[in-house]
């Protein structure tokens, strides 16, 4: 016990010495001389900052005409005329399958299954949490797409969709495997 208050007392004075010769103030001369400087030359002026006018938006009103560097172009409206020549339509007559009620982003393939035959089935979830499993030939989307192929990653559809002058023509989908 007398020994580590010996101990203590030895660092104590150690400690001591060493803060006393760190003590001498003659060392910052240079410093207060430079502060006396500093504070003899004269201050400067900070000019207040300008005033801007508020920005007023313009709105541009000729948006829609022809631009005044541009040659008027020339419209021909034959497409009008022209009866669609596509013999793709959908078959309104068959039974609509589940899927068929949510559009395209609402669904989401989640996974595949292999069948025993080795046929590759499509776990595809709804936007109302149930999951359901398609393959080859069945229909999903609200556009009458008809699954044409599946694959472990990958499920490709052909929608059935109206190409605006009153026909019918077919468009290539698909869905992809979602990881996250």
């Amino acid at each position: 016990m007398a020994g580590q208050h010996a101990v203590k007392l030895w660092l104590g004075m150690i400690c001591v010495a060493l803060l006393s010769g760190c003590s001498q103030g003659n060392g910052f001369a240079d410093l207060d001389q430079f502060m006396a400087e500093t504070r003899a030359k004269p201050r400067g002026h900070v000019e207040p900052l300008p005033e801007f006018s508020a920005y007023e938006a313009f709105s541009y009103s000729a948006a829609d005409r022809r631009a005044p560097f541009e040659p008027p172009i020339d419209v021909q409206l034959t497409m009008l005329d022209e009866s669609p020549d596509s013999s793709v339509e959908p078959d309104l007559d068959r039974p609509r399958e589940v899927l068929e009620n949510y559009g395209l982003t609402d669904l989401t393939m989640v996974g595949t299954l292999t069948g025993l035959d080795g046929r590759v089935f499509a776990l595809i979830a709804d936007s109302d949490g149930g999951v359901h499993r398609v393959r080859q030939g069945n229909y999903m989307g609200s556009n009458y797409g008809r699954i044409v192929g599946v694959s472990e990653t990958r499920v490709e559809l052909m929608e059935i969709v109206p190409n605006g002058q009153g026909g019918w023509v077919e468009r290539p989908r698909s869905l992809s495997l979602d990881e996250g």
